[in-house]
């Protein structure tokens, strides 16, 4: 009997699973043991080639090669890790290698890892399918006694390759036709392009919004405050002042027409999915999206203390109920000990955490049966480990219950209403830290009479929307029926049902793409539209901007993955969708002008450099597409200012570099290094090395721009 071979996603995940299976014979990008070998690839090993290899024609940007439409799509080893390609297509080959075990993450995009490099080497051997949602020994070993047909499988790796070659087809042809038809580096794909028309739509809300002048009425008695009511429509909001100041000359005496106490019970939220995760990282601490996917995921893979974190899913599969007690006694640590001690030792909660109907490829982020080392974590993995396990303890612990009192009254024929809380439990908000609600206790009872009203009328203002951050657009791209034109409530619908636009592995670079490509950028916590950016969504084709395209092809990609829809059938169309898109671009007559435009020359070309905000600062970027020349102008450090905290601005280059800071504070580069390595602690001079070699990285950047690698680019 022949060995098998296991085919992992990442060398981390690849590492472990040939611990738990005793492979310890090292070889050049795997190991082996006496049943098994290991290995892994590097995310895609493999990918669709670029245009040059259907024709020389195609090497460089002209318009009138557009469409490029290939009649079979080539596959072609990545560059960079083709020394690794080569490895497993070596071993996948080994006579003594009988099957092969894909260990990838479980889910269509790591279906698709794993099947590329499987049809490139022309692999025909049996395959077979490790699925599980956490890399611990536990999981791992579990996850090997229930191994799964490979071709169980095959729906959902087609529907990948589906997705990339439209995403090619669309992507590809839309930005060489934008780029060559405007002399601008211009893209557009089906999810990044509505992503931006959403930014947009939203600033143009705030643009028009009109502030109006609202008036209420207030009074107080026996204690309590009471608020008017308008009696048909129950709003307490009226925009004619005139009615308002007419009501209060009427109030006189009144008298209690309700009272109702009644005991409610409030259950913590669900468990995190990846986008919740994001959204509450993004509001608390601050963390951009694509900053908490890569906590979440080294926290999953290096420290085995959550799980999979690509999930959409807020709950959990039953055949989780028997671990739950292990991971409350893996999170028997710290702040969270007295709550776990307590969840162990009485009957859980689990209504509101287990559903089989509701979870995905993928349960809810919790954490796994490994207990977490604190001094191991750096503080960003500790606030989002943090996040996690009080969601994770506040959905088994009890709900918070109170006593909720509404009152109602009537003061000369008008209603008013007014109430208040009474904790009785704090159940999981103890987790958070909550205090409890101290309600009064009314002695008022229906029909007692209200004397002594002081009234008093209220005015406010209407608010526009706020401007769309990281968090809030999260939301927008997972839930997007707001921003559809029209009223098609079965496509609003799909939307739904499929996620919305993009996925939770997909967003956060479809965010950072959007920054990239300065077609926003960042005021606060706000996310702003450049004139690039406006200008984009002007020349680009309609259909790309609305969700609603992204919601049809989520729809026949799930139609693929349930054998219901054949994916040549789905490529023709978006074939012919390609052709019509270019013919659009050819045939308009808009223009694309540069409103940045610098006297600056490129040192490289000559060419006249543009001025953006990229993310991290100001810099001056070559106008000329095929020129990636960048120079940073000025950015915002982690470096906090001795006087104030607040961050420093860094500005110059080498030994001209200079902080400075908004209260005045200002000093050279040699002055903040000499400054930290007089600190107390000898870390501070490591702090000090690693701040300026991030800053070093963050320089030689290379840009996120049109020519970039296919892989994820067109989404």
């Amino acid at each position: 009997m022949g060995k098998l071979l296991v085919l992992a996603e990442k060398p981390s995940v690849g590492r472990d699973i040939a611990r738990v299976l005793k492979c310890d014979k090292g070889g050049n990008g795997f190991l082996e043991g006496k049943d098994y070998i290991v290995t892994w690839a590097l995310g895609h090993l493999v990918t669709l080639a670029d245009p040059e290899a259907y024709g020389a024609n195609y090497k460089q940007w002209k318009l009138e090669e557009l469409p490029i439409i290939p009649s079979y799509f080539k596959l072609v080893t990545i560059k960079q890790t083709s020394k690794q390609y080569r490895t497993v297509k070596d071993l996948m080959q080994r006579g003594d290698v009988d099957a092969i075990i894909v260990a990838t993450d479980a889910g269509r995009e790591g279906e698709l890892v794993a099947g590329w490099i499987i049809d490139k080497a022309g692999i025909k051997k049996p395959i077979k399918r490790l699925w599980i949602s956490s890399v611990t020994d536990k999981a791992i070993l579990d996850g090997f006694k229930s191994l799964k047909p490979g071709s169980e499988f095959e729906s959902l790796k087609q529907a990948a390759i589906a997705r990339q070659q439209a995403d090619w087809l669309v992507g590809i042809n839309a930005t060489r036709a934008l780029t060559t038809r405007y002399n601008a580096e211009l893209s557009c794909g089906r999810v990044q392009t509505p992503t931006l028309a959403m930014i947009a739509h939203r600033e143009a809300e705030i643009k028009a919004f009109v502030p109006e002048e609202f008036y209420g009425l207030e009074l107080q008695a026996e204690g309590i405050n009471w608020t008017w009511k308008d009696s048909k429509s129950g709003s307490a909001r009226v925009f004619d002042q005139g009615k308002v100041e007419a009501l209060k000359k009427q109030i006189s005496q009144g008298k209690v027409a309700l009272v109702k106490t009644a005991s409610k019970k409030q259950y913590a939220p669900p468990l995190y999915d990846l986008t919740e995760l994001q959204r509450d990282a993004n509001q608390i601490f601050g963390f951009s999206a694509k900053e908490t996917l890569g906590i979440a995921q080294k926290l999953y893979e290096q420290h085995k203390v959550l799980t999979y974190p690509r999930t959409d899913s807020r709950y959990l599969s039953s055949d989780l109920s028997d671990t739950l007690l292990d991971r409350i006694k893996a999170v028997t640590i710290g702040p969270y000990r007295a709550v776990a001690n307590s969840l162990s030792r009485s009957k859980l909660n689990t209504g509101n955490l287990i559903n089989d109907k509701k979870v995905t490829d993928h349960h809810a982020i919790i954490p796994t049966e490994e207990t977490a080392i604190f001094p191991n974590l750096s503080d960003k993995e500790r606030k989002i480990f943090d996040l996690v396990v009080k969601r994770f303890l506040a959905v088994l612990s009890p709900p918070c219950q109170f006593e909720e009192t509404k009152m109602e009254a009537k003061f000369s024929g008008q209603k008013f209403s007014a109430g208040f809380k009474r904790t009785v439990d704090l159940g999981y908000k103890a987790i958070y830290g909550e205090g409890a609600e101290d309600g009064k206790v009314t002695r008022l009872q229906e029909g007692s009479p209200l004397t002594g009203a002081n009234v008093r009328v209220t005015k406010g203002k209407t608010s526009p929307p706020p401007y769309l951050n990281e968090g809030t657009l999260l939301s927008a791209m997972e839930n997007p029926t707001a921003f559809l034109t029209g009223s098609d409530k079965e496509l609003a619908k799909t939307l739904v049902q499929t996620g919305g636009i993009g996925t939770v592995a997909t967003r956060a670079d479809i965010i950072e793409k959007l920054y990239g490509k300065f077609f926003v950028e960042k005021i606060g916590q706000d996310i702003r539209m450049t004139a690039k950016g406006k200008q984009l969504l002007e020349l680009v084709p309609e259909e790309l901007k609305s969700p609603a395209l992204t919601g049809t092809w989520e729809k026949k990609l799930r139609d693929i993955e349930s054998k219901t829809l054949k994916p040549a059938k789905f490529i023709e169309e978006i074939k012919a969708y390609t052709k019509k898109n270019i013919e659009n671009i050819k045939a308009s007559d808009a223009t694309f002008k540069h409103d940045n435009l610098t006297t600056t020359r490129c040192p490289q070309c000559n060419d006249f450099m543009l001025s953006v905000n990229g993310k991290r600062g100001k810099m001056l970027v070559c106008q000329n597409r095929e020129c990636k020349t960048k120079k940073m102008i000025s950015q915002t450090t982690n470096a906090r200012c001795p006087n104030c905290h607040k961050k420093l601005e860094l500005r110059g280059e080498g030994d001209k570099q200079m902080f400075s800071c908004v209260c005045g504070h200002r000093e050279k580069m040699s002055t903040f290094k000499q400054r930290k390595a007089e600190g107390s602690k000898q870390g501070n001079k490591r702090d000090v090395q690693r701040y300026l070699r991030e800053q070093d990285k963050q320089q030689d950047e290379p840009m996120n721009d049109a020519f970039a690698a296919l892989s994820g680019l067109f989404k």
